[in-house]
């Protein structure tokens, strides 16, 4: 399959290209475990194949440093193979199976059994601030094919070219590994195209990772469908740091520090960007504030990763210091060159910051508010009038946490990860994690973006009651050696059935 040019784009019929995934769908869903985990690591050794000029092109694209690219890079050829070896092992179907009680009273027992299976083709929309491990190779990609999904990938136009040799990849992936033509797809197109892409009848789920605008407008694209399907966006975070009063009087210059790294890593365009500092009134606080205010003059201000974030940073920023009694405390001056992204930091008195909803919006950039509370209640009130998060942070002592126990249920109330004592900036690949949250942080907060369970989300659970053996799915099959626990006459058994 050619690639499409961008500005071919408005060409390219959305329905034909979705009915051609649902075709692929059919046939890809019957490949089998291992070979959809020898397709999954051949696209990594493809992507690698790519050399540095893959890097070259991406760094012109996004401003990011090749340092920085080269590192995403292989975090994303790592994920696909952790999907593979995910798939290989075969217990995220999750197979169960309750054996027939034929002679039990006073009704019998059927043989039941169920596991979990793709849903269909998915639509991907790849990230800005992330071109490989986000976007067309990233995580939701690489789930949703190991899952047994077929992906259409909407590229990101910060970088269409990136995205373009990534798609080149992944089809040379297909072919050596005979993967059913049009299983992945790569286009271009516009808001009419995205929205045609989510209403065509064909389309099971949606992968997003970017703006609360965006994510919402596809969500009620799907909502409004004849048959609604699941959304599943992550539309950024503010991710509010709680600093106790023990930590902020004995770690004042660690905190500073690494806050001030924290809040400028990258430009600030991470979705997990510490822009919300809050912490209660005292000597200590002015003495972090000073501190931190020191540490972010220090980092070279860089440019931002396109044109449409540099300028939304612009305008959000100068429109959070405009507010009624916030004060900018450092605004890191210097030539202020397009695409620059200048850090501020800026504080509010914690009754202003609950009167004004504004405040808890994102700035997405080098940007955090510090909220000046009078005491602990209001530090709570503050805490959890903040909507849902991806993270959130609490920085104490042995003795802060003694004394702040509820804190924790607050905490799991607004975020899906909580940090403790660490920056909130860095999110580790590995099962463990989780990547969403509560809405608007995600718009279902029961699924997880990265690690393996991020496959939950292009999946679903059937039950085969009294199923023949031979139309039986092979996961669920007595002969299968790779089921790792089933439900056999109410009783757990980590033994196959032979």
């Amino acid at each position: 399959m050619e690639a499409v040019n961008p500005i071919e784009a408005h060409a390219v019929d959305m329905s034909e290209v979705v009915e051609k995934s649902h075709k692929a769908f059919i046939q890809y869903r019957k490949k089998s475990s291992e070979e959809r985990a020898v397709f999954l690591e051949k696209i990594a050794l493809e992507i690698e194949a790519e050399g540095d000029s893959l890097i070259e092109i991406a760094a012109r694209e996004t401003n990011l440093p090749a340092t920085r690219l080269v590192g995403e890079r292989g975090r994303t050829t790592m994920q696909l193979r952790i999907f593979a070896s995910m798939v290989r092992e075969g217990s995220w179907v999750e197979a169960s199976i309750d054996t027939a009680l034929p002679d039990r009273a006073p009704l019998p027992k059927p043989d039941v059994r169920k596991m979990l299976i793709p849903i269909g083709p998915v639509i991907v929309f790849g990230s800005s601030n992330f071109p490989f491990a986000y976007s067309t190779a990233g995580g939701d990609t690489a789930s949703a094919l190991a899952g047994g999904c077929s992906v259409i990938v909407k590229a990101h136009p910060a970088h269409p070219e990136t995205s373009e040799r990534v798609y080149k990849a992944i089809m040379r992936a297909a072919s050596a590994t005979n993967m059913p033509e049009d299983t992945f797809q790569h286009v271009h197109t516009d808001n009419n195209g995205s929205k045609a892409l989510v209403q065509h009848p064909h389309t099971a789920a949606v992968g997003f990772t970017g703006s609360y605008t965006g994510g919402k407008a596809l969500y009620d694209y799907a909502q409004q469908r004849k048959k609604p399907i699941p959304v599943f966006s992550e539309m950024g975070s503010i991710n509010p740091v709680v600093i106790l009063p023990n930590t902020l009087e004995k770690n004042t210059d660690l905190l500073a520090n690494s806050f001030a790294g924290s809040i400028t890593l990258g430009t600030g365009q991470f979705c997990t960007n510490p822009g919300l500092l809050i912490a209660i009134e005292s000597k200590s606080l002015e003495t972090f504030i000073r501190t931190l205010s020191m540490g972010m003059t220090q980092v070279k201000p860089g440019k931002m990763l396109h044109e449409g974030i540099y300028k939304s940073y612009i305008e959000r920023r100068n429109k959070a210091i405009r507010q009624e009694g916030v004060d900018s405390i450092v605004r890191i001056e210097g030539k202020e060159d397009f695409m620059i992204g200048n850090a501020m930091l800026a504080s509010v008195k914690g009754d202003i910051f609950l009167r004004n909803p504004y405040l808890q919006e994102e700035v997405f950039g080098p940007y955090s508010l510090i909220v000046r509370c009078k005491n602990a209640e209001e530090l709570k009130n503050v805490w959890r009038s903040v909507a849902g998060q991806l993270t959130t942070t609490i920085m104490g002592t042995e003795e802060d946490f003694a004394s702040h126990r509820e804190l924790l249920e607050i905490a799991a109330d607004i975020a899906g990860r909580i940090v403790f004592n660490g920056v909130p900036t860095g999110v580790e690949v590995c099962p463990s994690m989780m990547h969403g949250g509560p809405f608007p942080a995600s718009t279902d907060s029961r699924f997880t973006a990265v690690g393996i369970h991020a496959v939950k989300r292009w999946v679903r659970p059937v039950c085969y009651q009294s199923c023949p053996e031979i139309l039986l799915p092979d996961e669920l099959k007595n002969s299968n050696p790779l089921l790792i626990s089933r439900f056999l006459n109410n009783q757990w058994s980590t033994e196959p059935v032979v």
